[in-house]
Formats: C-alpha cells, sequence, structure tokens
C-alpha cells in the first residue's frame, strides 16, 4: 500500500515567502514592526491549524488545478515556517521592546532566508537535511 505524500503547490510557497519578505521590508521603512505580525500570524495559523490566510487568498489566483504545479514537500514547509514563525516573533518583540538590535537580528536573518528561498536555495532544507544527518549517525553508533 502506498502513502500519500502531502504536498504544497510552488506558487503558494512562494507567495508566503513573498509576503515575509514584503513585511520585513515594511517593518524597516516604516519602522512600524506590526507589519511582521502579517507573516507571523499567517505562520502560525498554519503551523497549529493547518490554515495559512496568505496561502489561501493566494490559492484564488492560480489557473492550473493545484496537483499540475510543483510539489513542495509539507513536513519540510511546516519545519521551515516553524523556523520563520520563532524570527518573527523574537524580530517583532526585538522592535516591539525597543531592543532594536534583536529586532534587526532576526528580521534579517528570516528576510535573508526567505529571499534566498525565493532565488532557489532553501536555508531551512539546508537545516533540515542536516538535522536529518545529524539524528541517523547517532542512531548508527
Amino acid at each position: 500500500m502506498t502513502e500519500a505524500v502531502r504536498s504544497i503547490p510552488r506558487p503558494l510557497v512562494k507567495t508566503n515567502q513573498w509576503v515575509i519578505v514584503i513585511s520585513v521590508l515594511l517593518t524597516w521603512m516604516t519602522g512600524y514592526e506590526w507589519f511582521l505580525l502579517i507573516p507571523f500570524a499567517a505562520g502560525v495559523l498554519g503551523l497549529f491549524f493547518g490554515f495559512n490566510p496568505v496561502m489561501q487568498i493566494a490559492k484564488l489566483f492560480l489557473r492550473k488545478d493545484l496537483k499540475s504545479y510543483i510539489p513542495e514537500d509539507w513536513e519540510q514547509q511546516q519545519f521551515n515556517q516553524k523556523i520563520a514563525v520563532s524570527c518573527l516573533g523574537l524580530g517583532f518583540i526585538g522592535f516591539f521592546m525597543g531592543w532594536n538590535t534583536l529586532g534587526y537580528v532576526f528580521s534579517v536573518m528570516v528576510a535573508v532566508a526567505a529571499f534566498v528561498a525565493i532565488l532557489g536555495f532553501c536555508v531551512g532544507c539546508f537545516i533540515h537535511y542536516q538535522w536529518r544527518q545529524y539524528q541517523y549517525r547517532r542512531t548508527q553508533q
């Protein structure tokens, strides 16, 4: 019996990444840390309830059947989203509390990771792969 692999169409993942990048840039340009809450809230809803409003809105604009797009692994995207939500949350707290260094460190990390992913290299995927390799090597000892 084959197990169905959960996936997310690539355009939805890319839209989510663009929302992260744009929200961070808006935060830096305007000084309003509240923009970070847009991808943060979408990410938290996606992680806990399986409903990411950014992706749901983006889905309305897809022209083809969801299965016809290049799939992204759901488990991998959940791992990436955990990292993004953590960085966005810490960035927001940093800016909100007036700890701008903390805010910039975490917002730069998430913005760079999202932009690099848009360009084709997934930092979260690399971290996830290395973590899996470490776990495997540990069980082999």
